[in-house]
């Protein structure tokens, strides 16, 4: 009969045990289109080919700090609190060997990217570009499709639950972002009623440099995509700062 984890007469050593990765989708909102981040492999296996930026796991090290660890090193991203997203266990996603990876999702502002994309070897792609996301290693292309999933779910009539929006905004800058982000386009009355009750106006007027005049709305409180009722998030606990 095969040990099992309550079997005390093997050890640990009995059991096949698989290498453990960490990938990362970050995403954002770019000219009005859902994108996601790739580095560039820099060397060792696949090297030149983009890839969700990802490492493997230490002796003793925490999901969490592998994680940061991976976004410092391979694409000069910090402060961030990326979130578990699924275990992707299928043998036979890494050439490699039997490589398990904890796949973290993050919804970072485009403003906060803007000097980690200044590398040659990051770049932002749609997220629904079949062509370029099938074509990642390590099956990415599952990782990513998941994320934006996780994305469109979070953003099911929430106003801006990732905070990609600098406030004030008006309600159509929201509108075009949840149209980025949305399988279909809002109605765009529809829309209004649903977001207005959840907005807080300021009592201010845009410029009118982007379309006519319009009412500024903030959100209630802070934007926190770890705050989701049944929504992503809600089992999977955040990675810590360092």
């Amino acid at each position: 009969m095969e040990n099992d984890a309550n079997d005390t007469r093997g050890s640990l050593l009995d059991y096949p045990r698989p290498s453990v990765a960490v990938d990362t989708a970050v995403m954002t909102v770019r000219d009005d289109i859902l994108s996601v981040l790739l580095v560039r492999r820099r060397e060792g296996h696949q090297a030149g080919q983009w890839a969700l930026p990802g490492t493997f796991l230490r002796e003793r090290e925490t999901l969490e700090r592998a994680v940061l660890r991976s976004l410092r090193e391979k694409a000069g991203i910090t402060g961030r609190l990326p979130q578990q997203l699924h275990v992707f266990d299928d043998p036979r996603r890494d050439d490699r060997g039997w490589v398990l990876s904890v796949a973290h999702v993050d919804l970072v502002p485009l403003r906060q990217l803007t000097s980690t994309l200044g590398s040659e070897d990051v770049e932002l792609v749609s997220a629904t570009d079949e062509r370029r996301i099938s074509a990642l290693p390590y099956g990415h292309a599952a990782i990513v499709e998941k994320a934006v999933r996780w994305v469109q779910a979070a953003y099911d009539g929430q106003p801006d639950p990732g905070g990609l929006l600098e406030e004030p905004f008006t309600l159509r800058d929201l509108l075009l972002l949840h149209n980025a982000i949305a399988e279909s386009p809002h109605q765009r009355d529809t829309f209004r009623r649903r977001m207005e009750p959840q907005l807080k106006a300021t009592g201010q007027m845009s410029d009118g440099t982007r379309g006519r005049p319009s009412r500024l709305w903030t959100r209630h409180g802070t934007a926190d995509l770890r705050v989701l009722n049944g929504k992503p998030g809600q089992s999977a606990g955040p990675a810590r700062r360092e």
